[in-house]
């Protein structure tokens, strides 16, 4: 369908908690900053599918705990719209753990990966189980 911007919904701001999809030691992340985001004066830094976050872990192994980190946004609740129009929503807020650069970290992915996501991240969607 022509004509249909599929614009992104971002429903994640800064302090949102959001699950580790992925193998590497961290089981809840929170969000300090989204780099690269240009909002409005006084409006919170927010998040959406496929965005490069810098979290901190806040449960997980005690080695993994209170290190900052990247990570990439793969499920978000907020409802999106695609460009063909289905608009679609997961169950959690989830990210995977990566480098500055994108290469993940951990070597599974737990549960399914938006396509915004896997399009964006090259490593995200060798690693990805189910792509939606």
């Amino acid at each position: 369908m022509k004509g249909i911007p599929g614009r992104q919904t971002r429903g994640l701001p800064v302090g949102a908690r959001l699950i580790c999809a992925d193998n590497t030691g961290a089981k809840m992340v929170q969000i300090i900053t989204v780099p690269k985001y240009h909002g409005k004066h006084r409006r919170y830094p927010s998040a959406g599918i496929g965005d490069l976050l810098v979290v901190t872990v806040k449960k997980g192994t005690p080695e993994m705990r209170r290190q900052v980190l990247y990570a990439v946004v793969i499920r978000q609740r907020r409802p999106f719209r695609r460009p063909d129009g289905t608009m679609v929503a997961f169950e959690d807020n989830a990210v995977v753990i990566t480098t500055p650069t994108g290469e993940t970290k951990g070597s599974d992915i737990k549960g399914p990966v938006a396509r915004e996501a896997a399009e964006r991240w090259s490593r995200v969607a060798a690693l990805a189980s189910i792509i939606v």
